[in-house]
């Protein structure tokens, strides 16, 4: 069966988002165009990961090809919606790609598929025929700095760090290991 690749060249939206609460959340990246949106599902630390390197690339692309990138999102690419519903699983992001398109003056971010062997590095950013599936987003400079800026923010709703070890706090306190396993109260630690 040849590869599904799932392309948005102007996405309406693309945007990190999760499911559930804190502690036992689902991360997502969605991109819609026009009536089509695909979700495909990723870990915590992959979106900080995809965050980082976005604004790492911007950085050097303004630096290198002298392109356009604002130091901060434009207000109106700002998204705070709650991802579209219903969230229906396209695939579990294994490999990411990141890259710059000079001819569109656009960062493309490509999301391929969990597999069971490696991915060949060939396959990313590429239309071969095989390969794991994948989802191709194209997105402005300030699209991506958009995006970078809202994943930052859904990954730290989470659930707050213990003071003590940084490990998240559960509703119920946490064993902490620099309390050589005492149990503490989160209530204890909000005084």
């Amino acid at each position: 069966m040849s590869r599904v690749i799932h392309v948005f060249r102007q996405p309406d939206r693309f945007v990190a988002g999760t499911v559930g609460e804190p502690g036992d959340r689902t991360f997502y990246l969605q991109a819609s165009e026009d009536v089509r949106t695909i979700s495909v599902t990723i870990e915590k630390q992959q979106v900080v990961v995809l965050a980082e390197r976005l604004t790492s690339l911007l950085e050097e692309v303004a630096s290198r090809f002298g392109a356009d990138v604002p130091d901060d999102a434009p207000d109106e690419l700002l998204d705070v919606d709650p991802l579209t519903v219903p969230v229906e699983e396209e695939f579990r992001v294994g490999t990411m790609g990141l890259g710059w398109d000079a001819e569109s003056k656009a960062v493309v971010i490509e999301l391929l598929a969990m597999t069971e062997g490696e991915v060949d590095e060939t396959v990313v950013l590429d239309d071969t025929e095989e390969g794991p599936d994948a989802v191709r987003v194209f997105l402005s400079p300030g699209a991506a700095r958009a995006f970078a800026e809202r994943a930052d923010r859904v990954v730290n709703a989470g659930r707050k760090p213990c003071p003590l070890c940084a490990e998240p706090l559960d509703p119920a306190g946490h064993i902490c290991p620099r309390q050589n396993g005492y149990r503490r109260d989160v209530d204890v630690l909000e005084d």
